[in-house]
């Protein structure tokens, strides 16, 4: 036997497991048609607010009713959340989960393209993999949906590509309910990333975005001379930005001065974009410009320290300084992009909580405000009747570091609570175990 062969037995015992469980899961719940979770504390982030001992329906994937008084149909499985809290499942804004398992293994990680050409053409539902590792480590941790973003990479170009959102039940998800919505944004980059991209200066690489746009809002024709010889777009990358122009698809700049900001404002007013702001570090010294535009902000509220030069003024509390002067804005985790560990987004939200920010509204930030800025909450975010049965039962409060999910549920299907890291636990555990007993 080689020395690889143990190693890979392991591996399929591991993934037998995550099977068998996920049947399981799935004949739990095919057997009732409709779900009660009883006597639970329901944060409702809408305009029942939190409920106590409430009560929630879920019938075909749906939540059907809510409330302190709900009627619980005959023959219904039923879930005691007694002494628990149960609110929507968490909606991560920005991630790459589906994209990468190993930072430093090249081969598991398709995030960004290192060439310039066909990247606004990019598609990550190209490169989507299901059976990620990654997404049952952050799924039983309350984790139900994400928007899969590329990155723009070493050599790459302004526009990182295209991202979508994703389910998290991965491979136990329905047939073609991995993917909820594919090209559901455009990113790129401006500000210190774009000065490596195009040109040495700010001022190039906002010249080069514009250029971008200009070719792809004249199909590549230039000031009637034809198809330009030094054009940044492939044909591609000019179809992909079509959505883009018309408002259909939004656009994601990346971008943390203040100044950036005000630049990719002026590029929306321009050309008349759907703007979304990522990265904001300074974004509470234009908070004032962001409301009057209407335009949302992915932020980390945790990025309070001066990381670059472009962040001089982080303060822990923009958060806060942005919901007073109207800004709608979801919370994100920067460090590795909310990815391996997308399940800390609630302890961000908890950081928030602690520099001021009100608790309800930091939930609404990690639920309801991804998919309202997204254009999903009215199926996603919050526990209303019809909406999507996306559920998280937890064992104390949701923003604290010690509370653990003891239940999900993705589609009203309760997801198996177990991982790579769980089985691994579990297996080793029981060896120290034997171990103390001889």
């Amino acid at each position: 036997m080689t020395r690889t062969e143990p190693m890979k037995s392991r591996t399929r015992q591991l993934t037998l497991n995550l099977i068998a469980a996920a049947l399981l899961a799935g004949a739990g719940a095919a057997s009732a048609a409709v779900t009660a979770i009883r006597n639970a504390q329901v944060m409702t982030v809408a305009g029942a607010g939190t409920i106590e001992r409430g009560t929630v329906l879920i019938r075909n994937g749906r939540i059907e009713a809510v409330g302190a008084d709900v009627a619980i149909p005959e023959g219904a499985a039923i879930i005691d959340g007694s002494g628990k809290v149960l609110t929507p499942g968490i909606f991560v804004a920005r991630s790459e989960l589906g994209l990468k398992e190993i930072d430093a293994v090249d081969e598991t990680n398709d995030v960004a393209s290192r060439q310039s050409r066909y990247t606004a053409a990019l598609d990550v539902t190209d490169a989507l993999n299901p059976r990620s590792a990654l997404l049952p480590v952050n799924r039983i941790e309350g984790v139900t949906r994400t928007l899969t973003a590329p990155e723009t990479g070493k050599g790459g170009g302004l526009f990182a590509g295209q991202g979508a959102i994703i389910s998290l039940a991965g491979a136990l998800a329905e047939p073609g309910a991995f993917v909820v919505r594919p090209r559901a944004a455009m990113f790129a980059v401006l500000g210190e990333q774009a000065k490596g991209i195009a040109g040495t200066s700010r001022t190039s690489s906002i010249a080069a975005f514009r250029e971008a746009l200009e070719e792809a809002k004249s199909n590549g024709l230039r000031l009637g001379s034809g198809l330009s010889n030094d054009a940044q777009l492939s044909a591609l990358d000019i179809e992909a930005l079509r959505p883009v122009l018309t408002g259909e698809t939004p656009l994601v700049i990346t971008a943390h001065r203040a100044s950036d900001i005000l630049a990719a404002l002026k590029l929306a007013d321009d050309y008349r974009l759907r703007l979304i702001i990522s990265g904001a570090t300074e974004a509470h010294l234009v908070a004032k410009e962001l409301a009057a535009a209407r335009v949302p902000v992915l932020i980390d509220p945790t990025r309070n320290l001066p990381a670059q030069f472009e962040g001089l003024h982080a303060r822990p509390d923009s958060a806060l300084i942005l919901r007073k002067a109207g800004v709608v804005f979801a919370f994100v985790d920067s460090d590795d992009k909310g990815t391996h560990n997308a399940r800390n987004l609630r302890q961000v939200a908890g950081i928030a909580v602690s520099c001021g920010y009100p608790k309800d509204q930091a939930l609404a930030a990690i639920t309801l405000q991804p998919a309202e800025i997204l254009g999903l909450s009215t199926v996603l975010g919050s526990i209303e009747a019809g909406k999507i049965a996306d559920l998280v039962l937890w064992d104390g409060d949701p923003l604290e570091v010690t509370t653990a999910a003891t239940a999900v549920w993705i589609d009203g299907v309760p997801m198996p609570m177990i991982s790579r890291q769980t089985l691994l636990r579990d297996r080793y555990l029981q060896r120290i175990k034997a171990a103390d007993v001889k």
